[in-house]
């Protein structure tokens, strides 16, 4: 499925906290983190700059938010989020394989965190991720180029 990417911007809140609701309030319910509104747009707007908008025909369907960290020589995945009806079709894959590629090309490494009870760590687990620490809620987990 043929996707662009646009740069995020303050238009976009209402979009981005419905996606954020419906693509992550069962997981974080189910790993007792927070869900107020103020919560969500916290997480939104840390580190808009590097927010990306995927869309599908100029319909917005997902939002990509990779920002890199270079006193860690490292791209952060900090957000990914797919409408359910656009889940499925290797869009997630894609991106996060096009930035393994560019990591493992500059020799950096990708690194992410993700809520245990998000099935999204299976692709994470298959692309090559590894779980490097933990918490309560979370995975830890890193691409080394």
């Amino acid at each position: 499925m043929n996707y662009t990417l646009r740069k995020a911007n303050d238009g976009d809140m209402d979009f981005l906290l419905n996606l954020r609701r419906i693509t992550m309030d069962n997981y974080l319910l189910s790993d007792g983190v927070d869900i107020s509104d103020s919560e969500h747009l916290y997480r939104i707007k840390y580190n808009f700059e590097d927010a990306q908008i995927i869309q599908i025909n100029n319909e917005n369907i997902g939002l990509f938010k990779a920002s890199l960290i270079s006193e860690k020589s490292q791209w952060y995945i900090f957000q990914i989020q797919i409408l359910p009806s656009y889940q499925g079709f290797g869009i997630g894959r894609k991106l996060i394989t096009d930035l393994c590629d560019k990591a493992k090309k500059d020799k950096l490494s990708v690194g992410l965190s993700v809520l245990k009870s998000n099935p999204a760590k299976k692709l994470y687990d298959a692309l090559g991720f590894r779980v490097i620490g933990s918490d309560c809620s979370e995975y830890v987990m890193i691409y080394d180029a």
